[in-house]
């Protein structure tokens, strides 16, 4: 069964949310330890930056190509 758009929507970035939670609660040194990408803390704080940027460059590529087309 997949999940809907609107489920994945509000998923995801709770999802991404108690990973930083996580990642802040279980390093010790949190925001200097977190420059290894070897380190769980690294995609913790990657994670809820990079969902956003890539929902507004899928909007704008499918805004792109409906303006394409009407004119």
């Amino acid at each position: 069964m997949f999940l809907s758009l609107p489920t994945l929507t509000v998923l995801i970035p709770l999802v991404s949310l108690a990973g930083l939670f996580y990642s802040a609660s279980v390093e010790e040194n949190f925001p200097q330890d977190c420059t290894s990408t070897a380190s769980l803390c690294f995609y913790s704080l990657l994670l809820p930056i990079t969902i956003p940027v890539y929902v507004f460059f899928h909007l704008w590529t499918w805004m792109g190509i409906k303006l394409f087309r009407h004119n």
